[in-house]
This record gives structure tokens, C-alpha cells and sequence, in this order.
């Protein structure tokens, strides 16, 4: 297999210089008009480069389509997706991007003037990638990695194809999305437009990682109605609903939050808590892989909210429901093959392969849910939405081979 080594670095050196963050909260579509200037740059190189049908979208999704080089038309039309945000959770703004070339163990300096180091007592992954080059920041800013190394993997993985037309392949369709980070990354876009029949979404740490499987989610947010009176005089009156507010969350189990649970455990996780005497206001995030499970969490809460009304009247507690997804497993295990394929391309480019059930959301879970089977393949950055994040460059070389990897087996079922 060809090596895309320096195509990789120079793209992802370049994207991650584009401050793209998205913005929780906002109304605007994208969240962010400064996405716009990744979406602009990257359908600009995807014209370049020689793909078809490019566009993007008055929200910022860009589409593009390599046609298929096959003599019949049974291939499936395979899309992959990436997306062009980074997190609102550190700072994307004037990213230094720098490469330690052959690390060789230990603590990493990242900012000498200011003293910070990556520690690898603390990062112990570090180890895997002795030998390797790695992509960091200065310490003061996030990277970028989540998702741009899959970006650079995805515009290159393009480029080898429109640039090699003996290898085989069906049609390939391309979709960078803005405001994963900020759950609304499938908000706008147009699968018809897409014109896949299954997808991928490239995203996650390491690589060799698949997963098919996410959370079933909602958000529970709850109105607490109180009644407020000079604390002088309340005796009988006052009804407090900070207080209640607290004893809401006294009901939820202390060992079922995120803090206490890992792997395919569920929880209850309060993240917002505001309020006076006369109004509180909380929002709840419930999830758990397994959909009885995720019912049964609903059906809890909305107990609690009846008795806190049976105690302090009804009304008190107004709850209601919102942020609902469910875990891509049901779509996704009606078309088996595509793990498959994927498990085959990722153990055939010689990548340590390992399966997720990803304790969170994706692209692929709102993508699957409106119709498109969509699992996900790792990008291979590491600590990510922190200014601790690198990328190992050969982590998304080796993306590279597996995508490419991916579409040629597609041609050769086909």
C-alpha cells in the first residue's frame, strides 16, 4: 500500500489552524459562522482534487461524490463522514501545532516558557506510540484532532483514489457535518443530498476501533415551582424549590452517575442546577446501552417527580423530555456485513482491532435512526477537548489504508 504519511501531516497540520469550534446554546445555524471557513477551505480542496457534485450548504455541510470506477452498478454507494467542529470545552482559537518526531518515552514539554508538560505517568497511553511522531499543541489551546484527523484521512483517502483509477471502487460519497459537538452535527443535513445507502462516521480515539453501538439517550428537564415569603414570617408558607430541587437529587442512586460508571453501566447525570425560592431548574441526562434499561431509568425519574408533586403539591414539579436518541445496534445489526468489512479492512492493514460501545452519542446514532446505517470507525487522536490532545501521524496514515482498504473490499462484494 502506497504511504500517505506527508499528505496527512501537511492536511491536518493545516486544518487544526482553522479555529472552527462550535457554540452550545446557539440558535444560528451553523452554531458558529467561523465553521463556515473549515466547510469553505475544504470544498474548495475537494474540487481540487478532482470530486464531484461538491457543495455546501447555507448550514455548513459539505457533500461530494467520487463516482464509481466499476463496469456494473451493484456496488453499494458507501459515504463516509467527518466533522469540522471542535469543542466549545477548550480553546480552538490560534492553534500552534507542532511534531515530535520519534518519541521516545516520557514526559513531553509543550510549552517551555510556561511550563507545562504532558506527563506520562498520567497519560499512560503515551506509551503505545514510542517511536512514533506526534502531533501536539503548545499547552495552551485543544488540537483538533477530534475530528480533523479524520478529515485529513478522509480528503486523503480521496486523493488516492481520484489520483490511482485502476483501484477499484464503487461510489464513494463524502460529508463533513459542523456542530457534532454541540448534538446537532446531523441537524441539517440532507441524506438524500448525501446519496449514500450506508455510512460510516470516522471519530474516536486511537485507531483500529469500530463500534456499533451507542447509548439510548434524553435529557430529563425538570420546573420546580416554589413560593417565596419573608423568611421571617414563612412558617406554613415559604415552599422552598432550591430545597426540592435538592431532594430530587437526593433520589438519584449516588453509585448510578458518570463518576461512578464505565463500560455498558447506564446513569443519571444532573448537569445543570439553577434556581430561587420561587423557581428551580434542572436538567438530567439519562443513558444506558440497554433500551429496557434506559426505560426503566425514565420511568424512574418520572416517578420521582410524581411523588415530590404528591408531597408538595401538583404542579410543583413540571418534567418533560427532550435530546432523545437511541443506540445505532438495532439498524445496524440488520445489515451485519457492514462490521464485517470494516473488522476485515482494519485487521488486514495490520491495525490492533478492538470493538466499542461508545458511552455517548454520534453522528451515526441520529444518521441510523433517520434511515442510514451508519457505524463508526476511530480517527486515532488521543486525549481529546483538552489541551493535552495529540495525534500519532502514522495513526492517521494508517486510517488512510483502512478507509481505502474498506471501499476496495466494497467493490469486491459487490
Amino acid at each position: 500500500m502506497e504511504r500517505f504519511y506527508e499528505q496527512v501531516r501537511d492536511r491536518f497540520m493545516r486544518y487544526v489552524r482553522v479555529d472552527s469550534q462550535s457554540q452550545a446554546g446557539s440558535d444560528s445555524a451553523p452554531s458558529t459562522m467561523k465553521q463556515k471557513n473549515m466547510g469553505r477551505l475544504l470544498r474548495d480542496e475537494l474540487i481540487s482534487l478532482g470530486v464531484q457534485n461538491v457543495a455546501m450548504s447555507e448550514e455548513g455541510c459539505v457533500y461530494g461524490t467520487i463516482p464509481s470506477n466499476l463496469s456494473k452498478d451493484t456496488c453499494k454507494s458507501v459515504g463516509l463522514l467527518a466533522h469540522m467542529d471542535t469543542t466549545p470545552d477548550a480553546s480552538g482559537t490560534d492553534v500552534k501545532p507542532w511534531v515530535l518526531e520519534n518519541y521516545q518515552g516520557g514526559d513531553i514539554v509543550l510549552n517551555k516558557e510556561k511550563n507545562i508538560v504532558m506527563k506520562s505517568e498520567k497519560y499512560p497511553n503515551l506509551k503505545k506510540y514510542i517511536g512514533q511522531d506526534l502531533v501536539l499543541t503548545d499547552g495552551t489551546t485543544l488540537l483538533g484532532g477530534d475530528d480533523k484527523a479524520a478529515v485529513a484521512a478522509i480528503m486523503t483517502m480521496a486523493e488516492y483514489f481520484l489520483s490511482h483509477p485502476e483501484a477499484p471502487h464503487g461510489p464513494i460519497q463524502i460529508g463533513f457535518t459542523p456542530d457534532e459537538e454541540v448534538g446537532r452535527g446531523t441537524e441539517n443535513f440532507d441524506i438524500d443530498r448525501f446519496g449514500a445507502d450506508i455510512a460510516y462516521t470516522v471519530d474516536g480515539d486511537a485507531v483500529g476501533g469500530y463500534g456499533y453501538e451507542t447509548f439510548n439517550a434524553e435529557e430529563a428537564q425538570l420546573v420546580i415551582r416554589g413560593l417565596n415569603v419573608h423568611p421571617g414570617t414563612a412558617y406554613k408558607i415559604m415552599k422552598n424549590a432550591v430545597e426540592i430541587g435538592g431532594e430530587f437529587m437526593a433520589m438519584l442512586p449516588a453509585f448510578e452517575r458518570p463518576q461512578n460508571t464505565r463500560g455498558r453501566e447506564g446513569y443519571y447525570h444532573p448537569f445543570v442546577f439553577e434556581g430561587t425560592v420561587e423557581r428551580a431548574f434542572i436538567r438530567c441526562l439519562v443513558r444506558d446501552h440497554e433500551r429496557e434499561l434506559y426505560e426503566a431509568r425514565k420511568r424512574y425519574i418520572e416517578k420521582c417527580a410524581g411523588q415530590l408533586n404528591e408531597l408538595y403539591g401538583e404542579g410543583t414539579v413540571e418534567l418533560s423530555w427532550t435530546n432523545q436518541y437511541f443506540s445505532m445496534r438495532e439498524v445496524i445489526k440488520e445489515v451485519p456485513y457492514m462490521i464485517d468489512y470494516a473488522k476485515q479492512a482494519i485487521r488486514e492493514c495490520g491495525a490492533d482491532i478492538f470493538e466499542i460501545a461508545y458511552r455517548g452519542g454520534t453522528d451515526g446514532a441520529w444518521l441510523s435512526q433517520k434511515g442510514l446505517p451508519c457505524p463508526n470507525i476511530t480517527a486515532g487522536f488521543e486525549n481529546a477537548h483538552g489541551r493535552f490532545e495529540y495525534v500519532p501521524i502514522q495513526s492517521m496514515e494508517k486510517n488512510v489504508e483502512i478507509l481505502i482498504r474498506l471501499l476496495t473490499i466494497y467493490a469486491e462484494n459487490a
